[in-house]
């Protein structure tokens, strides 16, 4: 296994499918680590850098659902969720904490590889185009995928973060929501993009209601006017 291999960190209950992914993924050529629960997850997060977790949804003690949105406040490290729930309520629950993506329990191990490779590269493409971004009074680096404000960092997402890169890559022309939900690796549903333009604008507009810099083209998509 070679050092430079993506090193992911599988977060489950189930110590059963937790062996066999580490297996899977490692003979994919994968590092592979993982955890019971969210404590021991947060134990390895503290001294070992992850390129991406693969996290349950529901875990005994705090959910992963939990475990995102507290990690979501200090990392960007991209993270797939496993739910064995199929409402897509629940699934978009899981987009709003701050997951990147997510699979629903079962799944065919390809796909699983398939998405967590997406990912991966769609976050290596957005650190190959760096520049920032002014809006108002908030920056954004697109090299650290880091936004800041007034007040300092304002935590994005990573699925957050990817949005912006591809708008930010044509200004002013309006991308669609298929060719955002494809370019930034949000496989879910073209709803799962208006979920994340959503969120982004409550953190970088003064007003989320009438858009100054995330605005919507009715019948073409949404268009990114920076500063």
């Amino acid at each position: 296994m070679m050092d430079d291999s993506p090193h992911i960190l599988v977060v489950d209950d189930d110590r059963r499918l937790r062996e066999l992914l580490q297996k899977f993924l490692t003979d994919n050529g994968f590092r592979v680590t993982t955890a019971g629960d969210a404590a021991q997850a947060r134990d390895k997060l503290a001294s070992i850098q992850f390129d991406l977790l693969v996290l349950d949804l529901m875990m005994p003690g705090e959910s992963g659902m939990s475990l995102t949105s507290g990690l979501r406040q200090t990392s960007m490290v991209p993270i797939l969720m496993l739910t064995a729930m199929a409402e897509s309520e629940d699934r978009i629950k899981g987009l709003e904490s701050g997951a990147d993506d997510y699979l629903t329990k079962p799944f065919e191990p390809r796909e699983l590889v398939a998405r967590i490779r997406s990912i991966l590269r769609r976050a290596g493409d957005a650190q190959s185009t760096a520049t920032e971004f002014r809006f108002g009074s908030h920056v954004y680096d697109s090299l650290r995928q880091l936004m800041t404000g007034p007040a300092g960092v304002v935590p994005l997402t990573g699925a957050e973060a990817r949005l912006l890169d591809v708008l930010a890559r044509t200004p002013g022309q309006p991308v669609s929501r298929e060719d955002l939900q494809e370019d930034s690796s949000i496989t879910s549903s073209a709803r799962a993009v208006d979920v994340q333009v959503n969120r982004l604008r409550r953190k970088i507009e003064p007003n989320p209601r009438t858009p100054r810099y995330l605005q919507t083209i009715r019948g073409q998509g949404y268009v990114l006017w920076p500063d």
